[in-house]
C-alpha cells in the first residue's frame, strides 16, 4: 500500500507543480501591460475614506496614522477613518494622534464598537455606513503607503467597471534575517508571479486585505462585508468578481510593510489565511462552476482556493518516505526522480522567477529561494491543521498578527501568541525532522543518492521552523 500511496501523494503534488509552470509561462514582468499610470488627476475628484482597521497595535498605530495623513489628495474629498477595536493602550495613541491631525486641518474620525463583532469585516462595515465616500482605501496597522498612493491608483476607476485596485506588497524587514528573507520570497511568489498573470490573462484575483481601494458600489453589489470566513477579503474578492466587477493589478505601486518577526505570529498569520481559503472555497466552489466565467477562469479559481491542500499532501508524503525507500528496487529510480522533480522544480523556478524580475543577485536567489521553500514544508503541520478546521463548520476567531513596528523585540512581546507547549516547543517539528534523518541514514545505506537532496530539504524545513519556535519560547521564559 505504501508504493500506491506515495504515488498518489506525487500525482497529486506534481498536478499544483505543472500549475505553477503554466503560471510562470504566461509570466510577463514590466511589458507596461499592468499598472500602467493614468496621467493627471481628474477634475472631479471622487471622495476617499482611507480605512485603518486596528485592534492592540500600540507599536504600529501612530506611524500608520501618519503615514495615512500624508496621503496627497484634496482635503475636502479625503476622510481618515480610524476604526480602533482596541482594548489596550492604543486607544490613547489614536486619540492623541487625532488630535493632531485635527490641528492639521485633516478630517480624521475615529469608530469604536462595543464589541468585536465580525472582527476586521465588521469594523470595515461599519465603518462603511458612516461614510459617504465612493471609494474606501484599507491600510492594515504595519504598513506605511508611500503619500502618491492615491494619485497613482484612484485614476484606474475612470472605468466604471473597475470595483477594486490592489497594490503590491513591499517587504520593510526583508533583509532583517533568513527567516525574513524566506517570508518576503513565499509573498513575492503570490504578489510578483501570481497576482500579475491572474490579472493579465482575465483571470479572478483577489483584494489582500490591505494597500487596495474599492469602489462602494462594488461592496454593495457583492452582498457587502461578510464575516462567516477569516479572510473577508478573498471571500468579497471572489463574490464581486463573480457578479461581473473588474479588479486591476497595480504592481509599479508598492506599499511597504512588516512581515511577522517571528515563527509563532507567522504560524498565525498563515493559519488563518490558510483556513480563510478553505473556507471560501466551501462557501463558493458552487457559484463558481455554475457562474457564467470562462472555464479557464473557473480552473484557475478552483486551484487558486485549493492551494492548501498541497499542506496535508506534503506531510503525508514526509510520513510514508522513509517506509518507501527499503522498497526502491519494486520501482524504477527513475520514475521516482521524475515524480519528486515535478514536486519541487516548479516551485523553485516560480520563486526564482519572482525574485529574478526584481533584481535579486543568483547568491541572493541561491540562499533565498532554498530557504524559502523549507520554511514552506516545515510549516506544514500547522497549516495542515488549518485545512482540518477550514473543512469544519465553525468560523472561528480572527486573531491578529503581532507587529513590531520600530520598537524592541522585547517591547513587542507585550503582544505574544499564546501557543500550547506542545506547539511552541515545535516538538511535532522536531519530530518530523528526526524522522527525516532517520530517512536520509537509510538512503545512504541503501545508495539512493538521488533521494537525498528531497530528503535534505524536508529535513532542513522541519529542523528550521522546530529551532525557531523552540528559541522564540525560549526568549519569552
Amino acid at each position: 500500500m505504501l508504493q500506491p500511496s506515495l504515488f498518489f501523494l506525487l500525482i497529486v503534488l506534481a498536478v499544483y507543480g505543472l500549475h505553477r509552470l503554466t503560471l510562470l509561462a504566461h509570466f510577463r514582468w514590466g511589458s507596461g501591460e499592468l499598472g500602467s499610470e493614468t496621467p493627471g488627476a481628474a477634475v472631479d475628484e471622487p471622495m476617499i475614506t482611507v480605512q485603518l482597521p486596528l485592534f492592540n497595535e500600540r507599536t504600529v498605530a501612530a506611524r500608520l496614522i501618519q503615514a495615512a495623513a500624508d496621503l496627497r489628495w484634496p482635503r475636502d474629498r479625503f476622510e481618515l477613518q480610524i476604526l480602533d477595536d482596541s482594548t489596550d493602550e492604543t486607544c490613547g495613541i489614536v486619540d492623541d494622534e487625532v488630535q493632531k491631525l485635527g490641528a492639521r486641518g485633516i478630517r480624521a474620525v475615529v469608530v469604536r464598537r462595543n464589541t468585536r463583532a465580525g472582527f476586521k469585516a465588521g469594523a470595515l462595515d461599519a465603518g462603511m455606513k458612516l461614510s459617504d465616500a465612493d471609494l474606501f482605501c484599507v491600510f492594515d496597522a504595519d504598513f506605511i503607503p508611500d503619500p502618491d498612493f492615491l494619485e497613482r491608483t484612484v485614476p484606474q476607476f475612470r472605468d466604471p467597471k473597475v470595483g477594486m485596485v490592489q497594490a503590491r506588497w513591499g517587504h520593510l524587514n526583508r533583509d532583517e534575517n533568513q527567516f525574513t528573507r524566506a517570508q518576503s520570497t513565499l509573498l513575492d511568489g503570490h504578489f510578483v508571479v501570481e497576482h500579475t498573470v491572474r490579472h493579465s490573462r482575465g483571470l479572478f484575483f483577489n483584494f489582500n486585505g490591505t494597500a487596495g481601494i474599492w469602489r462602494r458600489a462594488t461592496i454593495d453589489e457583492a452582498g457587502g462585508w461578510e464575516h462567516d470566513t477569516l479572510t473577508e477579503d478573498l471571500d468579497l474578492s471572489y463574490r464581486a468578481q463573480l457578479v461581473g466587477w473588474k479588479f486591476v493589478y497595480f504592481p509599479n505601486v508598492v506599499a511597504p510593510a512588516e512581515v511577522p518577526p517571528s515563527i509563532d505570529a507567522f504560524k498565525s498569520q498563515q493559519h488563518r489565511w490558510a483556513k480563510g481559503s478553505v473556507q471560501v472555497y466551501r462557501k463558493l466552489w458552487r457559484r463558481i462552476l455554475t457562474g457564467n466565467a470562462r472555464p479557464s477562469v473557473k480552473i484557475e479559481a478552483l486551484m487558486h482556493l485549493t492551494g492548501n491542500v498541497g499542506y496535508p499532501l506534503v506531510l503525508a508524503l514526509a510520513l510514508i518516505l522513509p517506509f518507501t525507500l527499503p522498497q526502491q528496487e519494486l520501482v524504477p529510480w527513475w520514475l521516482h526522480a521524475i515524480g519528486l522533480l515535478f514536486c519541487t522544480m516548479p516551485v523553485a523556478l516560480f520563486y526564482d522567477s519572482s525574485q529574478r524580475v526584481q533584481g535579486r543577485t543568483l547568491s541572493q536567489r541561491l540562499r533565498d529561494v532554498p530557504s524559502a521553500m523549507a520554511l514552506g514544508i516545515g510549516m506544514s503541520v500547522s497549516q495542515t491543521q488549518a485545512v482540518i478546521e477550514g473543512l469544519g463548520r465553525k468560523t472561528g476567531t480572527f486573531v491578529r498578527t503581532p507587529k513590531r513596528g520600530e520598537v524592541s523585540a522585547s517591547l513587542s512581546q507585550t503582544y505574544r501568541l499564546k501557543w500550547s507547549l506542545w506547539q511552541g516547543l515545535g516538538i511535532p517539528e522536531f519530530a518530523l525532522a528526526a524522522w527525516l534523518a532517520w530517512a536520509i541514514f537509510q538512503a545512504v545505506q541503501f545508495q539512493l543518492w538521488g533521494a537525498i537532496p528531497f530528503l535534505m530539504l524536508f529535513f532542513t524545513g522541519f529542523a528550521w521552523v522546530g529551532t525557531l519556535s523552540l528559541k522564540t519560547r525560549l526568549d519569552r521564559a
